[in-house]
């Protein structure tokens, strides 16, 4: 897939889970892996409704750079996941509210709609421990989990949702299904 494409698939999504809340302002990332060696990551300063190409760096796996200083803060987390997980095409970090809200009070997610039972039923909350070191850890914590558990979705205490998935739509609908889920257990109760 050339890169352009790449460019408009991320710029599209981005900015329909910017405008459902999932990516804020300065906060989140999303990225697309484009070979075996390198992936597209959102820089730093992305405003992910305004997304275009200048919005987004190439980072080589492996090979620390100047572009490592103007990617996003998550790109060593990007980096592991696609070094651990080779099926993993697309990776989002996302902090929609209802989802992050419910990780502060449950240890387990457990669905009561359709629709997020198709998503896989149970999901651990997982607790990441102290914020102080948190992301010296979480490139490989989060990968791990990842490499050791059969989901496309991460739910983290207090921090937000890791997704991957081979296909960018579906990506962004496991989020939306989660935050819908998460939505209807917090009004329901």
């Amino acid at each position: 897939m050339d890169t352009q494409h790449l460019v408009e698939e991320i710029r599209h999504v981005s900015l329909s889970m910017f405008r459902k809340n999932f990516l804020g302002v300065y906060h989140g990332s999303i990225s697309a892996r484009v070979d075996a060696e390198s992936f597209l990551i959102n820089k730093r300063n992305a405003i992910f409704d305004e997304m275009t190409s200048e919005s987004l760096i190439r980072i080589e796996s492996h090979r620390p750079d100047y572009r490592q200083s103007i990617a996003s803060i998550d790109t060593p987390i990007h980096e592991e996941i696609y070094g651990q997980i080779p099926q993993a095409k697309y990776i989002a970090y996302a902090m929609p509210p209802y989802a992050t809200a419910y990780t502060l009070t449950h240890d387990a997610f457990v669905p009561e709609d359709y629709f997020g039972y198709q998503l896989g039923g149970e999901m651990q909350v997982i607790d990441p421990g102290q914020f102080e070191d948190w992301y010296a850890r979480a490139p490989h914590e989060i990968a791990g989990y990842f490499h050791t558990h059969a989901g496309h979705i991460m739910l983290i205490r207090g921090y937000g949702i890791y997704v991957h998935d081979r296909d960018l739509v579906e990506m962004a609908r496991r989020i939306a299904i989660l935050e819908n889920s998460a939505r209807l257990l917090m009004l329901s109760h």
